[in-house]
């Protein structure tokens, strides 16, 4: 009877371990496996990146990876301490959504944690240096940084050029714009925030109008800034209700045009509109434009209170993170298997392309 009982709770214990070590998308790490993915993302309160989790979850569910997230809200100081838990855990694969995006040193001390360890690094979605990835033999899933600028710029330009005559709400012959930039160190918002102005003004110029006027011709720079670098809603419909104390249709100087490098601001910045009165159903529309399509500025833009966003595709990038951390947990070419549909930078980059959208 004792030799019976052993046997059954040796077995009892093998299917308990066995148990323990699917993947667990955000539970208790599988280290016995030897194949633990660590995902860190700069915060969860990021509307874009919410759906890159999403997708990206689903994808290492699908691959069959073992994983675990991690949430930094913002804190770079929380962000690398996370990844000393993951590595003391035995992850094998880190995927690093850096939070401070411009601190080369920021990289190089990840980097140089998990070449400690063993493990491998994918970066994505927030820029690093090239040169200190491909030293150091690591990888990069984002976009091309300029693109969505550009793409921006265009739209905004294409469709004034259509529309300047009931956009120019005080007839001076010139649009007034507000811009609003995210993250100040951010290369995509420092794209955006170039190539959204000039490329719309090389549209205006060529179609013989005059180049976008900043609503306050004293400031300094020509964008409004979130000063947490989260690119939020709340920041900008702050700044908005500001900019609309003082630059109204009552004054003769109301905001004509809202550019915003992501959805989040254009949506917060739509909200400040629709307590003014615009951008209702009847009422006068100020078109404001974004990035990313999410599901929230899609179904703006069918609704008639935004104008255009470009396609940022999280489908896309959690599919080439996925594919990237699944070769590198097998001791595969990270880039084995990648869609071709994505654009294969050298041997350290994935680029997802962008579209453009207005619904």
């Amino acid at each position: 009877m004792k030799k019976l009982l052993s046997i059954l709770l040796a077995v009892f214990m093998v299917f308990a371990l066995v148990g323990c070590n699917k993947s667990n998308g955000g539970d208790e790490p599988a280290a016995a496996t030897g194949e633990e993915v660590a995902v860190f993302w700069y915060t969860y309160s990021d509307v874009y990146l919410s759906s890159v989790r999403a997708a990206m979850n689903d994808a290492m569910t699908a691959a069959g990876l073992n994983y675990k997230d991690y949430d930094a809200n913002g804190s770079q100081a929380d962000q690398t301490n996370q990844i000393d838990t993951a590595l003391a855990a035995g992850a094998k694969v880190l995927v690093v959504n850096q939070v401070d995006t411009g601190s080369d040193d920021v990289t190089k001390t990840i980097l140089e944690k998990a070449e400690a360890a063993g493990a491998k690094v994918v970066f994505f979605n927030r820029g690093v240096s090239e040169e200190i990835l491909t030293a150091a033999g690591a990888t990069f899933v984002g976009t091309d940084y300029e693109q969505a600028g550009h793409m921006e710029g265009k739209m905004v330009g294409d469709f004034l050029v259509a529309n300047y005559d009931a956009v120019d709400l005080n007839a001076d012959g010139v649009i007034s714009y507000v811009m609003f930039k995210g993250d100040e160190a951010n290369p995509e918002a420092i794209c955006r925030t170039q190539y959204g102005q000039e490329d719309a003004d090389a549209v205006l110029t060529a179609a013989g109008k005059p180049a976008l006027q900043y609503y306050d011709a004293n400031a300094t720079t020509k964008y409004l800034l979130d000063a947490n670098g989260t690119w939020s809603a709340a920041a900008a419909n702050e700044h908005m209700e500001t900019v609309l104390s003082q630059y109204n249709a009552d004054n003769g100087n109301m905001i004509e045009l809202v550019i915003a490098n992501n959805d989040d601001m254009a949506l917060g910045a739509i909200e400040s509109l629709k307590n003014h009165g615009y951008n209702k159903e009847g009422e006068t529309v100020i078109p404001v434009f974004g990035v990313d399509a999410t599901e929230a500025a899609q179904a703006a833009i069918k609704e008639g209170s935004m104008t255009g966003t470009v396609k940022q595709d999280a489908v896309g990038m959690a599919d080439a993170v996925t594919t990237i951390a699944k070769n590198l947990v097998g001791g595969a070419d990270p880039f084995t298997g990648i869609n071709s549909a994505y654009e294969v930078v050298g041997s350290w980059r994935i680029n997802i392309p962008y579209s453009a959208y207005q619904g």
